[in-house]
């Protein structure tokens, strides 16, 4: 991959992008002591369990395991390879890129994908104006979509031809594995033949680019009402349909840190037009934990902008529950006087929507009101049940909240507040009591669901394990321990498979005198073998660093071989079961 990068450019590429600034544009970190620490860009959570460590040059999170240096930060949050997270940190710190030659097939794989992709999405526009596209076009016309938008999302279409965009790509020298590579050609198998054609046809085309400008994918919408509605690229060694939203490269550009959320190209569309131009939508899947955690990086706040229909208000649901574990605040749109945003903007102009917008609700507003849809609380039984399950509902809400919607409830219902309160009150001291009871058994839980994700042996073999990663530890740090332990540490005594890759790289790098720097081993592991090395650096403080300490790590992890490798009586032939026993009758006799 990356081992023709020599050790003096690494270092000078480490050294010109400190990890705490690099990791800043992506995380608010607050410094606690030595360390700095913030919310996971990885994963949803509300407190903060990602830590930065500079003083070794890593990141780790003990929420969800991610973990490693700066490359593999710039990797994991850009959606790279090695080499181009290399190129990436290169251009940012004005670092010429060393001219000798490396095994790029993967960046180059990927370059091939994104210029077939911007070479598509030129001909979809182009084809988008001429004969071919007029039936594309028309629909868009007859959708109020103005010729501003049209050019600014590049929209286009996929003429009704089986070869079309094959024929054209050809012409400009991709070959039939770059464009399967990038979806935009497919093939079905009969008699042993494969037979080619394009991915899309006769669709309406919406390019999806990332936030480098890229693009990465397409949504092919037909022109009828026949199903599926949509085509979406599937993913590709460039694009995760799961980690990417429509528009963001234009939305996060100037928006207050504000948000809105919609369901569909179209709805962002027709939201852009009349001016809201921090409208984003997913791409053709429920909302996922990924995207929730792209959208807290631009946005403070987001309006989830879906339909009113039954699946829209599911979704909405779905949503507000992944945003709980994050600090982003929450509001809902109810849309009146048209089904979305496209028909409200068309029916009743841009004012009404701004004035939906304005007046949403929050997320408890939205709660209480689903709640309160449940009961009539026209009658004493409705009106003491809803009142119950709202008071349950805000024993989970901060205190100022809670007094100021008990308030507003006793007010509506006319009851006391301070009753309100006090079932509030009683809801609290519940949810603390089952709070209290489950935290460690979840966190522990969590701890153990990594380990097994990362390195399912470790939880067989705990005390090996636990030996492992002290002698890791205090090889990383302090390369004269091992050249007295050589003799006596080998990867057979090793049983967890990660663990035994990073002994093999380090023990490869103190016998060439190289440095055992995590930006250094990271070269040669994977992202999740470099995460469980920040994962051993987190765990620096409890070790002692000694060579009596290492010595008796090795012991213990002979023993435990010898352990294994003495066979189970049940297991032994009756010849074997009886040398076995006699051995032991010596031994008493002696």
């Amino acid at each position: 991959m990356a081992l023709r990068f020599t050790d003096d450019f690494i270092d000078r590429l480490r050294d010109s992008n400190d990890i705490e600034s690099v990791i800043a544009g992506y995380v608010d970190l607050r410094r606690r002591g030595r360390t700095l620490t913030g919310l996971c860009p990885f994963h949803n959570e509300k407190t903060p369990s990602f830590t930065v460590y500079p003083e070794t040059s890593s990141y780790y999170c003990f929420g969800c395991g991610a973990g490693g240096d700066v490359v593999t930060f710039i990797r994991s949050i850009e959606n790279l390879d090695y080499i181009e997270a290399v190129k990436f940190l290169a251009d940012r710190a004005g670092i010429k890129m060393p001219d000798e030659k490396y095994d790029d097939t993967a960046s180059n794989l990927r370059r091939r994908i994104y210029e077939a992709n911007r070479e598509a999405a030129r001909f979809f526009h182009e084809t988008l104006f001429s004969e071919n596209g007029k039936a594309q076009l028309d629909y868009l016309l007859r959708r109020n979509v103005p010729m501003k938008m049209i050019k600014h999302f590049g929209l286009g279409a996929a003429p009704d031809d089986w070869h079309a965009l094959e024929n054209h790509l050809k012409t400009k020298g991709f070959n039939r594995n770059e464009l399967v590579a990038a979806n935009l050609l497919r093939y079905s198998e009969k008699n042993g033949k494969r037979y080619y054609y394009d991915a899309f046809r006769a669709k309406v085309m919406y390019p999806v680019i990332d936030l480098r400008g890229n693009v990465v994918a397409f949504g092919g919408r037909v022109l009828d009402n026949s199903k599926p509605k949509y085509i979406n690229t599937s993913d590709t060694a460039v694009y995760k349909k799961s980690n990417e939203l429509f528009a963001l490269n234009f939305a996060k550009n100037g928006n207050d840190r504000k948000l809105i959320l919609c369901e569909g190209y179209m709805d962002v569309i027709a939201l852009h037009a009349a001016g809201f131009e921090n409208a984003v939508a997913g791409l053709g899947t429920a909302l996922t934990p990924e995207q929730v955690s792209l959208i807290s990086r631009y946005a403070d706040e987001v309006a989830l902008c879906y339909d009113s229909d039954e699946a829209g208000q599911k979704a909405v649901k779905a949503a507000l529950n992944l945003f709980s574990k994050t600090g982003v605040k929450v509001k809902v749109i109810r849309l009146q006087g048209g089904k979305d945003p496209d028909e409200i903007i068309r029916v009743h102009g841009r004012e009404q929507f701004a004035k939906l917008l304005n007046t949403a609700d929050n997320d408890t507003e939205y709660k209480l009101s689903v709640i309160r849809s449940k009961y009539d609380i026209e009658t004493n039984d409705g009106r003491l049940n809803f009142l119950r399950e709202a008071a349950q509902y805000l024993a989970g809400a901060d205190p100022l909240e809670r007094d100021v919607y008990a308030m507003k409830l006793a007010d509506e219902l006319n009851v006391s507040k301070d009753a309100m309160l006090e079932q509030i009150k009683s809801a609290v001291r519940k949810n603390n009591y089952k709070r209290t009871k489950n935290e460690l058994a979840n966190a522990q839980k969590k701890a153990q669901d990594i380990e097994k994700k990362v390195d399912p042996q470790r939880i067989k073999n705990v005390r090996a394990s636990k030996a492992e990663d002290i002698l890791l530890i205090s090889l990383i740090n302090n390369g004269a321990f091992y050249k007295k332990l050589k003799d006596r540490i080998d990867k057979d005594i090793f049983v967890t498979p990660v663990n035994k890759k990073i002994l093999s790289v380090l023990s490869e790098r103190l016998d060439a005198g190289e440095s055992t720097d995590i930006s250094q081993l990271s070269r040669f592991l994977t992202s999740e073998e470099t995460g469980a090395v920040a994962r051993l650096l987190s765990k620096q403080s409890m070790v002692s660093n000694t060579l009596k300490e290492c010595e008796d790590c090795v012991s213990v992890l002979e023993d435990e071989k010898a352990k294994r490798e003495t066979p189970s009586p049940s297991d032994m032939s009756d010849e074997s079961f009886l040398a076995f026993f006699n051995s032991f009758n010596k031994k008493d006799e002696e």
